[in-house]
């Protein structure tokens, strides 16, 4: 299994959807496990071999992207492992996200 780093975007990118799930079911437990389920799957795709994903290219050259429930996993490859740099609901213009994401 390739390592797995979280961008500073990624953990704050967490921790709002972990807020946003948190106000929407009224439980702290529904939004612990739907965000542990997020981090599962980020860890599947570092160990999975090779490489998947959807390249992301108008988002960045190096950039690849995930889907998993309803969220868009976006993360590139690294010599040393797999870097998560947004988490996104995938119903948000991800352009507009990932630009504002990289002017902040």
């Amino acid at each position: 299994m390739l390592r797995l780093h979280y961008n500073d975007s990624a953990r704050d990118d967490l921790l709002a959807i972990t807020r946003y799930v948190r106000l929407s079911s009224g439980s702290s437990a529904i939004a612990r496990s739907f965000v542990a389920s997020l981090r599962k799957q980020c860890e599947k795709i570092a160990a999975l071999p090779g490489t998947i994903g959807r390249a992301r290219p108008e988002l960045r050259s190096d950039l690849r992207s995930f889907s998993f429930k309803g969220y868009v996993i976006l993360f590139r490859y690294l010599d040393e492992g797999i870097e998560i740099v947004n988490i996104i609901e995938r119903h948000r213009d991800i352009l507009a996200a990932f630009d504002d994401e990289a002017n902040s």
